[in-house]
């Protein structure tokens, strides 16, 4: 099984596509959790470079991957350009003006931060773009054994997460019909803020209740049984060891070259 160029009619990479939510969970885990610990450029280019075979495995057009990752192509310069400015001054001093200073130390570790950036959201960003909050909560109880109500729990929040900006819109809408719409940039802000707090625990509150009337997490009852299967492909384990092989081979070609740094040890 390899990888292929993007299928000329859909636009999707292929063939390998992961269908296990909770293989590109784990995935997106396993390639983010080893490199949070360093901060060097060689571990960081090397995993950014090895990303690309989890980012082809992830199922998107290129345009949605472009989409997806827009806010990284920003971010990440932009947290370099601070880094370089304002960061930790060490080595000769390249630049200097009023309160910004880039020295060759706090250039190195810019262009570090820029490229760890990528290297770990644009493979957890392309992967979780395509998981769909109902797969994954089946993946959690059958695969994981996790608890049903935790696990439908966790789906509920998962679910009414996304009305939240609905509800932002909608209390902006009823407070300009009230006119009280003229307020103070952050009065106003504060005062919508609250109010999409309470309704959400309302919400939350009605639904927990909803849950319980229907048998959820209660004791004494049949096995639950689920809807849909939980499928694991082979494409999820390749998925899950591809993932391993990026922190893996970061760290062993940024210790060979002698870059290793770890954010908390030694400088």
């Amino acid at each position: 099984m390899t990888l292929a160029l993007p299928d000329v009619r859909t636009g999707r990479f292929g063939p390998i596509v992961p269908r296990s939510a909770l293989a590109k969970l784990t995935a997106a885990l396993i390639v983010s959790m080893p490199l949070i610990l360093s901060v060097d450029v060689v571990s960081a280019a090397t995993a950014l470079v090895l990303a690309v075979p989890v980012l082809l495995c992830c199922g998107l057009t290129p345009r949605e991957f472009w989409t997806r990752t827009a806010v990284l192509w920003i971010a990440a310069p932009l947290s370099a350009v601070t880094i370089a400015l304002y960061g930790q001054a060490s080595g000769p001093v390249l630049f200097s003006w009023f309160v910004m200073h880039v020295t060759e130390g706090s250039l190195g570790l810019a262009v570090a931060t820029g490229l760890r950036v990528l290297a770990i959201g644009l493979p957890a960003v392309a992967l979780f773009a395509t998981v769909d909050p109902t797969d994954l909560a089946d993946a959690l109880a059958q695969r994981l054994r996790l608890p049903a109500r935790f696990v439908i729990g966790a789906l509920a929040g998962m679910r009414m997460l996304g009305l939240l900006a609905e509800d932002w819109r909608a209390l902006a809408l009823a407070r300009r019909a009230r006119g009280v719409a003229d307020q103070g940039r952050i009065r106003r802000g504060a005062g919508m803020a609250f109010a999409l707090f309470v309704l959400a625990v309302r919400r939350g509150s009605s639904l927990a209740t909803a849950m319980e009337a229907r048998g959820f997490g209660a004791r004494g009852l049949p096995p639950r049984t689920w809807a849909r299967p939980a499928p694991w492909a082979a494409a999820d384990t390749v998925l899950v060891l591809l993932s391993a092989v990026i922190p893996a081979a970061a760290i062993a070609v940024a210790v060979a070259a002698g870059s290793w740094h770890l954010i908390l040890g030694p400088a």
